[in-house]
Protein backbone atom coordinates (compact mmCIF):
# COMPACT_ATOMS: atom_id res chain seq x y z
CA UNK A 1 0.00 0.00 0.00
CA UNK A 2 1.30 3.16 -1.13
CA UNK A 3 1.01 6.45 0.93
CA UNK A 4 -1.24 8.65 -0.63
CA UNK A 5 -1.32 12.27 1.00
CA UNK A 6 -3.98 15.20 -0.12
CA UNK A 7 -2.93 18.40 -1.62
CA UNK A 8 -3.48 21.41 0.82
CA UNK A 9 -5.53 24.25 -0.15
CA UNK A 10 -3.76 27.78 0.77
CA UNK A 11 -6.47 28.60 3.08
CA UNK A 12 -6.45 25.21 5.13
CA UNK A 13 -2.69 25.72 5.51
CA UNK A 14 -2.90 29.16 6.83
CA UNK A 15 -5.35 27.57 9.72
CA UNK A 16 -1.93 25.75 10.47
CA UNK A 17 0.67 27.69 13.00
CA UNK A 18 3.60 25.15 12.67
CA UNK A 19 4.33 22.40 10.39
CA UNK A 20 6.71 19.40 10.54
CA UNK A 21 8.34 17.72 8.04
CA UNK A 22 8.25 13.42 7.99
CA UNK A 23 11.82 13.12 8.90
CA UNK A 24 11.58 15.77 11.85
CA UNK A 25 8.17 13.27 12.68
CA UNK A 26 9.98 10.74 13.20
CA UNK A 27 13.06 12.70 15.04
CA UNK A 28 10.56 13.67 17.34
CA UNK A 29 9.14 10.48 18.28
CA UNK A 30 11.90 8.88 18.47
CA UNK A 31 10.67 6.45 15.48
CA UNK A 32 11.86 5.62 12.25
CA UNK A 33 10.73 7.37 9.09
CA UNK A 34 8.76 4.05 8.15
CA UNK A 35 6.89 3.72 11.05
CA UNK A 36 6.29 7.72 11.00
CA UNK A 37 5.19 6.90 7.26
CA UNK A 38 2.78 3.93 8.85
CA UNK A 39 1.10 6.78 11.71
CA UNK A 40 -0.27 7.97 8.29
CA UNK A 41 -1.29 5.26 6.41
CA UNK A 42 -3.02 3.87 9.63
CA UNK A 43 -4.79 7.45 10.45
CA UNK A 44 -3.15 7.74 13.75
CA UNK A 45 -1.33 10.96 12.26
CA UNK A 46 -2.78 13.49 9.76
CA UNK A 47 0.06 14.92 6.70
CA UNK A 48 -0.96 17.14 3.79
CA UNK A 49 1.31 18.14 1.13
CA UNK A 50 2.03 21.81 1.23
CA UNK A 51 2.96 23.35 -2.01
CA UNK A 52 5.97 20.56 -3.31
CA UNK A 53 7.51 18.00 -1.09
CA UNK A 54 6.32 15.17 0.91
CA UNK A 55 3.61 15.12 3.55
CA UNK A 56 3.58 17.65 6.46
CA UNK A 57 2.01 17.37 9.70
CA UNK A 58 0.81 19.78 12.16
CA UNK A 59 3.44 20.41 15.01
CA UNK A 60 0.57 20.52 17.57
CA UNK A 61 -0.20 16.73 16.82
CA UNK A 62 3.02 16.04 18.41
CA UNK A 63 3.16 15.78 21.93
CA UNK A 64 6.46 15.72 23.71
CA UNK A 65 7.63 12.12 22.43
CA UNK A 66 3.93 10.81 21.15
CA UNK A 67 1.20 11.54 19.29
CA UNK A 68 -1.43 14.30 20.92
CA UNK A 69 -3.81 12.12 23.08
CA UNK A 70 -7.23 11.69 21.32
CA UNK A 71 -6.09 12.61 17.97
CA UNK A 72 -6.03 8.95 16.81
CA UNK A 73 -9.44 8.19 18.00
CA UNK A 74 -11.27 11.61 16.17
CA UNK A 75 -9.45 11.08 13.03
CA UNK A 76 -10.92 7.74 13.24
CA UNK A 77 -14.42 9.42 13.90
CA UNK A 78 -14.04 11.92 11.45
CA UNK A 79 -12.67 9.30 8.35
CA UNK A 80 -15.89 7.12 9.33
CA UNK A 81 -17.82 10.67 8.73
CA UNK A 82 -16.71 10.41 5.30
CA UNK A 83 -14.26 13.47 5.74
CA UNK A 84 -11.65 13.28 3.23
CA UNK A 85 -7.97 14.39 5.31
CA UNK A 86 -7.84 18.05 4.02
CA UNK A 87 -11.74 18.22 5.35
CA UNK A 88 -10.70 16.78 8.94
CA UNK A 89 -8.03 19.28 8.89
CA UNK A 90 -10.36 22.22 8.21
CA UNK A 91 -12.16 21.18 10.69
CA UNK A 92 -9.92 20.59 13.98
CA UNK A 93 -8.25 23.76 13.27
CA UNK A 94 -11.52 25.57 12.56
CA UNK A 95 -12.51 27.87 15.47
CA UNK A 96 -15.62 27.03 17.01
CA UNK A 97 -17.21 29.20 19.68
CA UNK A 98 -18.93 26.59 21.28
CA UNK A 99 -15.79 24.79 22.49
CA UNK A 100 -14.60 27.42 22.67
CA UNK A 101 -11.31 27.25 20.57
CA UNK A 102 -10.66 24.86 17.82
CA UNK A 103 -11.74 20.79 18.17
CA UNK A 104 -7.46 20.76 18.21
CA UNK A 105 -7.31 23.28 20.72
CA UNK A 106 -9.86 21.69 23.02
CA UNK A 107 -8.31 18.23 21.99
CA UNK A 108 -4.96 19.73 23.85
CA UNK A 109 -6.59 20.73 26.44
CA UNK A 110 -8.00 17.25 27.68
CA UNK A 111 -11.60 17.50 25.93
CA UNK A 112 -10.85 14.88 23.42
CA UNK A 113 -13.98 13.20 24.42
CA UNK A 114 -16.34 15.75 23.76
CA UNK A 115 -14.55 16.50 20.12
CA UNK A 116 -15.22 12.82 19.73
CA UNK A 117 -18.65 13.58 20.17
CA UNK A 118 -19.41 16.57 18.04
CA UNK A 119 -17.11 14.48 15.09
CA UNK A 120 -19.75 11.47 15.64
CA UNK A 121 -22.38 13.85 15.19
CA UNK A 122 -21.03 15.15 11.42
CA UNK A 123 -21.99 11.92 10.28
CA UNK A 124 -25.63 12.00 10.80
Amino acid sequence: MTLSVAQIDRETDQLVDEWLTLPEVAERLGLSLGRAKQLLKDHKLLGVRRGGGGPQVPAVFIDEKDVMKGLPGTLTVLQDAGYDDVEALRWLFTPDDSLPGSPVQAIKAGRHTEVKRRAQALAF
